[in-house]
């Protein structure tokens, strides 16, 4: 079964093109992508890759060894869920779901974002592909009564899925 994270690129020569670019047009493409150095580092030092599975095999591996800093570091390139990035298409495209959420759906959303930033200290990070304003305040929700260190496990998996999503759309050239 094909699944987003593993579908056959459309553009073969996308995968040959990141893993033969210079390495510091390599880094700013993979921090567009994450905005962790870290994480960046150690997805460049596994080139070159074999196919599609071994660029986002890289970007688990990566995420895997991220310390609470580097999640940090992650983090801060990501709008708070309910306020896209204005003119940011990546972050319109990710948050689409909240577009025409009627206002107090979005006073919710704004309410337990506050709670949960003053609870963890960071926005509520979650993939936000595909689900609407009212199913991330109700993960949103769900997640706020966990401890720091599960919900910093959590977040290491959603920016997972999320870095996936976008290397498969720069693989396919979207």
């Amino acid at each position: 079964m094909t699944n987003e994270s593993t579908a056959p690129t459309a553009d073969a020569g996308a995968l040959e093109s990141l893993a033969a670019a210079p390495a510091a047009d390599l880094r700013e493409t993979l921090l567009e992508i994450c905005s962790s150095p870290r994480w960046a580092e150690a997805v460049a030092a596994a080139r070159p890759w074999r196919d599609r599975a071994a660029l986002l095999d890289a970007n688990a591996a990566a995420m895997a060894v991220l310390d609470t800093e580097d999640l940090a570091d992650a983090m801060a390139g990501h709008a708070r869920i309910g306020t896209p990035k204005a003119g940011d298409a990546t972050s319109e495209r990710e948050q689409a779901g909240v577009r025409g959420a009627d206002s107090a759906l979005l006073d919710d959303l704004r309410e337990a974002n506050a709670a949960y930033e003053a609870k963890f200290g960071h926005v509520f990070l979650i993939c936000a592909t595909g689900r609407t304003a009212a199913t991330m305040l109700a993960s949103l929700r769900e997640r706020h009564p966990n401890d720091a260190a599960t919900e910093r496990e959590i977040v290491r998996g959603e920016l997972r899925k999320i870095n996936d999503i976008r290397i498969n759309r720069l693989l396919d050239g979207a």
